[in-house]
């Protein structure tokens, strides 16, 4: 009896017998955004995915930007107290090189496998490669707002096959006892068995291109991920990658001038918006403002143009 009356609620919308899975990088429901040429993709237009399967799961929103077979740029944000964790149907693990830039709020990113946790701050990154579970949970009062870079990308069948073909870990560790009592003298010891690397300013790779400032905060055989800085007035070479590119304007305006292209050739952008290059488009970043602009890039597979 009890059983028909759960069916009868369950039909009327009342009671969920059980949560289906949402949206998860690589499943059918989840936005795939791809682009022909450049293309100005202000926030506006980003597709968005509610994540998560459950309250044991947690949830957060995904506003994807690009989506295609070499790169995989989105933003997800989640409530103060939020969290997300994995299930049998929504295993957060990836075959990826992966760069997340904390825009907002306090980040506590935990690798259920080993215990390991790291706090990563407003204007602060995190770095993990394939084969690294990550679970994550918004620490203290603030909205918590991530960028990610990430490649492969779901896109491609690899990685999703990848993902699929794990077993759901048996237990979920969040601390890591044994570091107790030889804390901070076992600091290096830790460090150099993370699977998981925090980065800050003092960990940028600076170089100077024309007269934007790049900084490089992680390069890897799949992906080159950082921040780009132009001060008023200022514009970069033109220039080309041996990937595909892919914008996020933190702070400021920014001109992106494509002067190959046959359509539009210069795009203006706001705070929040993004801004998709294939690989091989010459284009130039122009700051025509009397403020800095401030820019996050990932570029995949190669950075460098490919020799000919």
């Amino acid at each position: 009896m009890k059983t028909l009356i759960a069916v009868l609620l369950s039909i009327l919308g009342l009671l969920t017998l059980e949560a289906p899975a949402v949206a998860q990088y690589g499943s059918p429901n989840y936005p795939r955004p791809t682009f022909s040429g450049p293309a100005h993709i202000p926030f506006e237009s980003a597709k968005l995915a509610f994540w998560g399967e459950s309250d044991a799961t947690g949830y957060a929103s995904d506003w994807i930007y690009v989506s295609n077979d070499k790169i995989h740029q989105l933003m997800f944000q989640m409530p103060p107290g939020a969290f997300y964790r994995s299930s049998e149907r929504l295993k957060v693990v990836n075959a990826s090189d992966e760069l997340w830039y904390v825009l907002n709020g306090s980040l506590m990113l935990n690798n259920p496998e080993t215990g390991e946790v790291h706090r990563i701050n407003r204007g602060e990154a995190a770095f993990f490669r394939r084969d690294v579970w990550h679970h994550g949970f918004s620490y203290g009062t603030d909205l918590v707002r991530v960028i990610e870079f990430f490649a492969p990308p779901p896109a491609a069948e690899g990685p999703v096959r990848y993902r699929e073909s794990k077993p759901l870990l048996k237990e979920f560790k969040e601390r890591q006892d044994h570091w107790l009592r030889r804390w901070p003298a076992a600091k290096p010891e830790a460090e150099g068995n993370f699977t998981m690397r925090v980065l800050r300013d003092s960990d940028i790779l600076w170089r100077l291109e024309g007269q934007s400032r790049v900084g490089v905060l992680v390069s890897t055989e799949h992906i080159t991920a950082g921040e780009i800085v132009l001060l008023p007035g200022q514009k970069s070479d033109l220039h080309v990658h041996g990937g595909d590119e892919s914008l996020y304007l933190l702070e400021g305006n920014l001109n992106v001038n494509t002067p190959e292209s046959l359509g539009q050739r210069s795009f203006l952008l706001k705070p929040e918006d993004g801004f998709y290059l294939p690989e091989g488009t010459p284009h130039q970043l122009v700051n025509m403002s009397d403020r800095p602009a401030k820019a996050l890039f990932g570029v995949a597979p190669n950075y460098l143009p490919r020799r000919k």
